[in-house]
């Protein structure tokens, strides 16, 4: 396995765009190269592209050789589109990262893009529905709002999690948002804000959940060997793992407040890589709803089993606690356009790693982070591992 380095990254605004599917590609595209001014897109030999549902939000399929047409590359080694759901643009990373670092390509380009918001706003929502068993779960108006809704009440049941607790996420990573000019809500809240926001779901309000996101965002992967020909600040691939329980809500393993796909997932993870959770400095997680990012503490080892509320409570997941989580503002500021999502979370990454971004949101010092997707009813778990360091260079 050779050692894969991100050499460059781009990204668009993300929110409310008036830009079509392939403008947002080619803006991303646009971002990337421009991040590295001397690759000629002709040393570009793959293309993964994380795309979750272009075929009802813009009809369009098929979409990787449409992408590789818009950006002007000539892919010679693979090309494909990954699609599972909220984590495709982590899968794509995950593929582009194997195929390096097994030699099938030497140069590699991720593209994550979706375009949530049309004139067919009817087909946007309800395409949600899809993500779930839509015989089962769909049909019973079984979404990701009443799914989380029904996370937190059990937890909150189990632990004690109050909706205060849930708000602090909320104004923790609108703080960072406010200070991410590519995020979607760049304004701060306060607990009470997020309170007093409409119910959605019992006990979750409207500022408890991420938004319905346009945005897209591009990595350039290369090989160690050809890395440093294009950045003296390369960001590497450390490694990823992925667990799924099912695809069925019934069939989830234990109760609602235990994800142990995601618990799996990271035990894989730090077993692979010979680390524990005190090693990570920064994590970019999928705080879709709020419960999420407290359910993300417990299991990814920050904080013990039922903690997760007093954890951001203490102010642990802040810059300066005990593990940088979300600083570039997570989902609930920058919104959630699913292809995107994950792409994004490696490029905060890269930032990070650079020192790119507003120091009132810049983790001083870190050297390894790491990023978890979550998709469909949480069945699904997929984490990267990204460092300043090489794999064979961790300590």
């Amino acid at each position: 396995m050779r050692e894969v380095a991100i050499v460059g990254a781009g990204i668009t605004r993300f929110g409310v765009r008036e830009a079509s599917w392939r403008d947002l590609v080619q803006e991303a595209g646009k971002a990337v190269f421009d991040d590295v001014p001397n690759l000629d897109r002709k040393d570009i030999d793959s293309l993964f592209v994380g795309a979750a549902q272009p075929e009802r939000w813009v009809f369009q399929t098929h979409v990787a050789p449409y992408v590789a047409e818009l950006l002007g590359i000539n892919v010679s080694r693979v090309i494909s589109r990954t699609e599972v759901a909220c984590a495709s643009g982590q899968a794509a990373i995950r593929y582009a990262w194997l195929a390096v670092a097994t030699g099938l390509s030497d140069i590699a380009m991720v593209v994550g893009v979706e375009k949530m918001n049309s004139k067919f706003m009817s087909v946007s929502q309800s395409s949600m529905i899809n993500v779930g068993n839509r015989e089962f779960d769909g049909v019973n108006g079984f979404t990701a709002p009443p799914f989380f809704a029904m996370v937190a009440q059990r937890h909150m049941h189990e632990f004690g999690t109050t909706s205060e607790q849930l708000a602090m996420i909320r104004v923790k990573n609108s703080y960072y948002g406010a200070r991410n000019p590519y995020a979607q809500f760049q304004k701060e809240v306060t607990v009470e804000k997020v309170l007093g926001s409409r119910m959605v779901a019992p006990p979750l309000t409207l500022f408890d959940c991420s938004a319905i996101t346009d945005g897209a965002c591009a990595l350039i992967l290369a090989s160690e060997e050809r890395a440093r020909e294009f950045t003296d600040t390369p960001v590497w691939i450390l490694g990823g793992v992925q667990h799924v329980d099912s695809a069925h809500t019934t069939n989830q393993f234990g109760d609602l407040s235990h994800w142990v796909g995601l618990r799996k997932a990271a035990n894989d993870l730090y077993s692979m890589l010979k680390i524990s959770p005190e090693d990570i400095d920064m994590a970019e997680v999928h705080d879709c709803f709020t419960i999420s990012e407290i359910l993300e503490y417990e299991e990814l080892g920050f904080c013990r089993k039922g903690e997760g509320g007093k954890f951001i409570e203490e102010g642990e997941s802040y810059i300066g606690g005990k593990v940088a989580v979300n600083p570039g503002g997570g989902l609930l500021s920058n919104g959630h356009p699913l292809g995107a999502t994950g792409v994004r979370q490696a490029w905060e990454m890269v930032m990070q790693f650079r020192g790119d971004v507003p120091k009132e949101r810049y983790v001083d010092g870190a050297e390894l982070g790491i990023a978890h997707n979550l998709s469909g009813m949480a069945q699904l778990h997929h984490i990267m591992a990204y460092s300043i360091n090489k794999r064979k260079d961790l300590k």
